[in-house]
């Protein structure tokens, strides 16, 4: 399962990126761009583990209301989590750059959750 593998690498560089750049102090991060950045790539790295379930091969992504759509047929509590993980990483973090470490914090726990989903998904199907 190598996107499995890759998607748990973009998530921790993404808290490589928060962790060593972009500065916390007082609960906050004060460096909006690497803010962005790691919401970007922790998103990423969802995006990824989803691919591999979905047997998504080629470059570009599908709409977030696709990912939506192919969720809630599978499991209400992954799309729950996709939905947080859509708002917080991807817009809230990767598009507005929020500093707030514990929004940051929810969004890469509620990713790691649906890699770790996509993970156990897929070795119930190879077993």
């Amino acid at each position: 399962m190598k996107h499995i593998e890759e998607a748990h690498r973009y998530l921790d560089n993404a808290k490589e990126i928060l962790w060593d750049k972009a500065q916390k102090e007082d609960g906050a991060y004060k460096d909006r761009k690497y803010v962005k950045m790691a919401g970007h790539t922790a998103y990423s790295g969802v995006l990824v583990a989803l691919d591999g379930l979905f047997g998504i091969k080629k470059k570009g992504r599908k709409s977030v209301l696709w990912y939506q759509e192919e969720l809630g047929k599978m499991d209400k509590k992954i799309l729950n989590n996709f939905n947080i993980v859509y708002d917080t990483l991807h817009l809230s973090m990767a598009y507005d750059g929020n500093l707030s470490v514990v929004i940051s914090n929810e969004g890469l726990k509620q990713a790691e959750q649906i890699i770790n989903w996509v993970e156990k998904k897929q070795e119930l199907v190879s077993n």
